[in-house]
C-alpha cells in the first residue's frame, strides 16, 4: 500500500469494527475533542479513511453514521440504532471511569439459546453483563431472560471465561437492565439492577455507598444494591 494508517486511525477502525455503527459526534468526542477544531479533524480523517475503503458510511442519519466495511448491516436498518444506544450506553461510562475488557453482543455460552448481552465490561473493577431494552416487553419475556442468566449461572460455565481473575475466586457479573419501565423480575442468585442509564446507576451507587456507611441497609442479590469498585 502506498499510504501509512497513523495509531488514531487504527484504533478508529478497530472501535467502529467493536461498536458496528458509530456515529461522526461519537468520534469528536472520543478521538478529537482535544484538537483546536476536533469537528473539521474528524470529518477530514473520516472521508479519508472511506475513500481507502478501509471503513463504510450511511448518511441515513444525521451526523454521519460510520461501519466496518464488512459490516452485515443494511444502512437503513434498525440494528444501527440498537449499536448506537450500545455505544451511547459505553460513553456514559467513559465520563466516570474508561470500562475495561469490552465486548459488545456477548455470548459468552457461545451456543445458541444461551444468554446474548448487548454488552460487557469491567466498570469500576466490577464485571457487568448489560442489557439495553429500547422497546417494552412483557414481563413474562423480561423473566425468560433473567431465567437464562440464572441457568448460566448454575451451569459453572462462567467461572472459565477468561476475564475471570486468577488471583481470587470467580465472580458472576451483576446484570444491568437499561431499560425506562421498571419490570417486575427476580433473582435469588444474581444481582439485577434496573435503571434508565449509567448516570442514574452512579446516583443509586453512590446513594447504597451513603446508606452502607451509615449502617441503615444490606442489601440482597436483585434488590438494587450496586457493588462498584473504586480501586
Amino acid at each position: 500500500m502506498s499510504f501509512r494508517l497513523s495509531q488514531r486511525d487504527k484504533d478508529i477502525i478497530a472501535f467502529i469494527h467493536q461498536f458496528r455503527a458509530v456515529d461522526r459526534d461519537s468520534l469528536v468526542e472520543l478521538f478529537f475533542k482535544q484538537l483546536k477544531s476536533p469537528v473539521n479533524a474528524c470529518n477530514s480523517v473520516m472521508v479519508r479513511l472511506y475513500r481507502l475503503g478501509l471503513i463504510e458510511r450511511t448518511q441515513q442519519y444525521s451526523p454521519t453514521v460510520y461501519l466496518p466495511v464488512d459490516a452485515k448491516i443494511k444502512k437503513n436498518s434498525q440494528k444501527i440504532l440498537h449499536s448506537l444506544s450500545i455505544l451511547d450506553i459505553y460513553k456514559q461510562m467513559c465520563t466516570y471511569s474508561a470500562p475495561k475488557q469490552v465486548i459488545v453482543e456477548d455470548k459468552p455460552t457461545g451456543r445458541k439459546g444461551g444468554i446474548e448481552p448487548d454488552l460487557f465490561c469491567i466498570f469500576k473493577g466490577s464485571p457487568f453483563w448489560i442489557e439495553i431494552q429500547r422497546n417494552q416487553y412483557t414481563e413474562q419475556k423480561m423473566q425468560a431472560k433473567i431465567n437464562l442468566y440464572e441457568e448460566f449461572f448454575f451451569s459453572d460455565e462462567w467461572k472459565a471465561l477468561y476475564w475471570q481473575p486468577e488471583d481470587r475466586a470467580a465472580i458472576f457479573p451483576s446484570v444491568i437492565l437499561i431499560t425506562p419501565v421498571r419490570y417486575a423480575v427476580s433473582s435469588d442468585h444474581i444481582r439485577i439492577i434496573q435503571v434508565t442509564s449509567i448516570h442514574e446507576l452512579m446516583e443509586k451507587y453512590k446513594s447504597s455507598v451513603k446508606q452502607q456507611r451509615d449502617g441503615r441497609t444490606r442489601t440482597s442479590p436483585s434488590n438494587g444494591g450496586i457493588k462498584i469498585n473504586l480501586t
